[in-house]
């Protein structure tokens, strides 16, 4: 049974909104309004994508979202949702929802105590008690298997985009706030600091129309103004024998959804002559509950030896891909060697080392480069997300696992679900610079209404919807 964070923030009517579409050109999205006040149906033109090489030599791809533009006529927005607190002021204050009460779909209890929080107001990983014993049972006898690539673009995550239209079957449901909610939302985004913004706004409103505009991607033109993937996404290990982990999926995949991984000592692509390295016998045996936050074309569907399909592991050095925010955020200069770009750190470390180096080789010279690039960032979750693909990973380059779905971890809902946009509608100014927004700054919002429904002005009411910019 599903169980979600409940905090409501000031809100208006939505139609428009920019979207999230691969390395193919720029399309336009032509939105539709659904009959339902509360729903918002778009007609997606292109997805997004996930680079793959899914050789040894060459594994990791690459996920992200670059968006689109979209615009509508005043005229299609009769029936929109009215802003939730009546006259609300246009200097309110917004600010994400504290999500310290863990009350979602997880699993572990940490009984009535009040949890110790970690410097980003989330409760620690300890503070969420032991996991379940599902989460390490044997399911070698049962599941299908499927196997890993890794990847750390820094992008806006897919997930972090509302649903485009009735035909995307990925993003949460944007039908009415309960099934918005019950899908877990939006996925969370961080600007350049790591300090979590909106995932999307309103957008370039006026006294006659209002639409949204997801909160634009540093992978696109904006670059530092943009958002990034917030780091504390990264892997993090719960025992020597289960962590959690965020994953892009295939096409067909459903944000928010997650799985539980159960590592058999093997890889994808193995065959009599290229058989299992230490790395990946290092690996057997362990687990991953791990929760879908990014979708990509190009993450590979099942094959008759590995019929679940490919995950594309979140895991900072894993490889800045074909789109790449990272570098934009940690800016080490045009000489640094940030690794292969599908492939990352281990693939340049195989590259100096040969295939069949020692385990600990690769995990020095995996740490090496992690400590460089990520050290002196001021992003810790960087440098231990990094640290731990070494250690607890054991450098396993494609493993393959056994896969089950399973209910999320509190603590992945909670690293997951925006604390500001809680339900479908926002009344939430633009920003087009997100990189001077500070954690606790006032984020400027306006009083919006749907047609009809506009504050009278010297006797008339404007017959459309839209908002006070004044």
């Amino acid at each position: 049974m599903k169980k979600v964070l409940l905090s409501s923030i000031l809100a208006a009517g939505a139609v428009a909104m920019y979207s999230a579409c691969s390395d193919d050109s720029l399309s336009p999205l032509t939105p539709s309004v659904a009959a339902s006040s509360s729903s918002v149906d778009w007609e997606e033109q292109s997805s997004s994508s996930v680079g793959l090489n899914s050789s040894n030599s060459n594994p990791a791809s690459s996920s992200a979202d670059v968006p689109l533009s979209s615009a509508m006529s005043s005229s299609s927005v009769g029936d929109l949702p009215t802003s939730s607190p009546a006259n609300s002021s246009s200097s309110s204050a917004v600010n994400p929802t504290s999500s310290v009460t863990p009350n979602s779909s997880a699993v572990e209890s940490s009984g009535s105590k009040e949890p110790e929080l970690d410097a980003s107001g989330f409760p620690t990983l300890e503070s969420y008690g032991p996991p379940p014993a599902e989460y390490t049972k044997d399911i070698s006898a049962t599941a299908k298997r499927g196997w890993n690539t890794r990847y750390w673009d820094a992008c806006k995550p897919h997930c972090s985009w509302l649903k485009e239209s009735s035909n995307d079957k990925t993003r949460a449901d944007t039908s009415s706030d309960a099934a918005y909610i019950a899908d877990y939302g939006t996925a969370r985004n961080c600007n350049i600091h790591d300090v979590e913004v909106p995932t999307f706004t309103l957008g370039d409103v006026s006294k006659s129309w209002f639409g949204y505009n997801g909160t634009r991607s540093a992978c696109g033109d904006e670059k530092e103004k943009g958002v990034f993937t917030c780091t504390d996404m990264a892997p993090i290990a719960v025992n020597d024998t289960l962590s959690y982990a965020y994953v892009a999926g295939t096409a067909d995949s459903k944000c928010g959804k997650c799985y539980h991984l159960q590592y058999d000592g093997h890889f994808a692509n193995e065959m009599e002559n290229n058989p299992p390295r230490e790395t990946h016998k290092a690996l057997k045996g362990k687990h991953m509950i791990v929760m879908a936050s990014n979708i990509g074309m190009d993450v590979a569907g099942g094959n008759p030896n590995l019929p679940a399909g490919q995950f594309d592991l979140m895991v900072p050095g894993g490889g800045v891909g074909a789109f790449d925010a990272l570098t934009v955020q940690v800016n080490k200069g045009s000489d640094f060697n940030w690794g292969a770009g599908f492939g990352g750190f281990l693939t340049e470390c195989q590259n100096k080392l040969g295939y069949d180096a020692t385990l600990v080789a690769y995990q020095t010279c995996i740490k090496d480069m992690c400590d460089a690039a990520f050290g002196d960032a001021g992003l810790p979750n960087l440098l231990r997300g990094c640290h731990w693909f070494a250690d607890w990973y054991k450098a396993a380059d494609n493993p393959t696992y056994y896969i089950e779905e399973v209910e999320c971890p509190q603590y992945l809902v909670d690293h997951y679900m925006s604390r500001f946009n809680t339900t479908t509608q926002t009344n939430i100014k633009k920003v087009t610079d997100w990189s001077t927004y500070k954690e606790g700054d006032v984020l400027d919002t306006l009083h919006c209404w749907k047609a009809g429904e506009a504050p009278p002005e010297n006797g008339w009411v404007n017959p459309s919807a839209g908002c006070d910019v004044q």
